[in-house]
């Protein structure tokens, strides 16, 4: 199937993941497809990602503190450079392996020594093994170990992740929070619980003062909810009051997806938006209104202009909402 020419030229100005992909069907008509509708209007969501991966360019943000940005690939890449070798957080994905390399060099010629998943998803962790390749050793929440040792079904993907190669799991894994000291940085990693999925970890970058948040924040749009690794609407909001509270007015923080570089005012419009929507569709299911009566009464209308101009449409987010409340 070839993907509406409207589809494609979102996927590439605003780069793309597996949990948006899977929106693809109701995103381009406004309206809702089931997955197996989508899916059957479609070869394969993953060939797909993994085709536009292959010619998505990778761009490039410098922040500070030898800690950048790889955006296109998947889920956003930070990449911190420095005499222990290049640590990457999060992979992408495989098909964007030449062009991560590319941008990657240009930051720095040294080897690439660790990573680390902020989470399991297919968008973040499928550039694993080819990272291991390089020689990085892969840091991860024991979660996201057992998701890739072993078949995962997303129910809202229709899909079923099938074990990963050994070289793609993580081998140097924790259960609260672990410290990484590398290129003269502290790296403060740390387990939300359940949040997006029940693997999400945040990563601290301490003297740059920078805070990868994974996709526990979706800057700009509405973020995608994995009920069926754990995730919830509930453990989005205690996450994000978790990145609040560890952010200051100078901290940059990295969203999972949209616009890469983000602030704290901005994640608190996120946290408004995220509670006041749940608060919506709680009210709404409270009285009985079913998922369709729900949708039918907009409860994102204030914030749809915003909020619902990506893939994860507001019909698709008030079904994730209703979910968990």
């Amino acid at each position: 199937m070839t993907m509406p020419a409207n589809h494609q030229s979102i996927l590439s100005r605003r780069g793309f993941c597996l949990c948006c992909a899977a929106a693809a069907g109701f995103a381009a008509t406004g309206g809702w497809f089931s997955p197996a509708t989508a899916y059957a209007k479609a070869r394969s969501i993953v060939d797909l990602i993994r085709d536009e991966a292959a010619k998505t360019k990778i761009k490039v943000h410098k922040l500070r503190g030898n800690v950048s940005i790889l955006e296109g690939s998947g889920g956003n890449i930070a990449v911190l450079t420095g005499r222990d070798g290049k640590v990457f957080v999060d992979a992408g994905i495989t098909a964007s392996r030449l062009r991560i390399l590319e941008a990657a060099n240009s930051l720095s010629r040294d080897p690439i020594t660790h990573l680390v998943n902020t989470h399991w998803h297919f968008d973040h962790a499928d550039g694993n093994a080819w990272l291991n390749a390089e020689g990085a050793e892969i840091t991860a929440h024991e979660n996201t170990h057992k998701h890739l040792m072993s078949t995962q079904r997303v129910e809202d993907w229709d899909f079923n992740f099938t074990p990963s190669a050994l070289a793609a799991v993580p081998t140097d894994i924790f259960d609260t929070d672990k410290t990484l000291k590398l290129n003269g940085s502290t790296l403060q990693l740390r387990y939300y619980g359940p949040a997006h999925t029940d693997s999400d970890i945040s990563v601290n970058f301490g003297e740059a003062d920078i805070l990868h948040v994974g996709d526990t924040y979706w800057n700009g749009i509405y973020p995608f909810i994995d009920y069926s690794t754990g995730g919830s609407i509930g453990g989005m909001i205690k996450a994000t009051e978790a990145n609040l509270a560890a952010a200051t007015k100078r901290t940059i923080v990295i969203p999972g997806h949209g616009t890469p570089v983000s602030n704290r005012e901005e994640l608190s419009s996120y946290r408004d938006m995220l509670v006041a929507i749940r608060d919506n569709v709680a009210k709404l299911k409270s009285q009985g209104r079913s998922i369709e009566e729900a949708i039918s009464a907009r409860p994102t209308a204030a914030f749809d202009a915003k909020w619902g101009q990506f893939v994860i449409t507001p019909e698709f987010f008030v079904r994730l909402v209703y979910q968990g409340v």
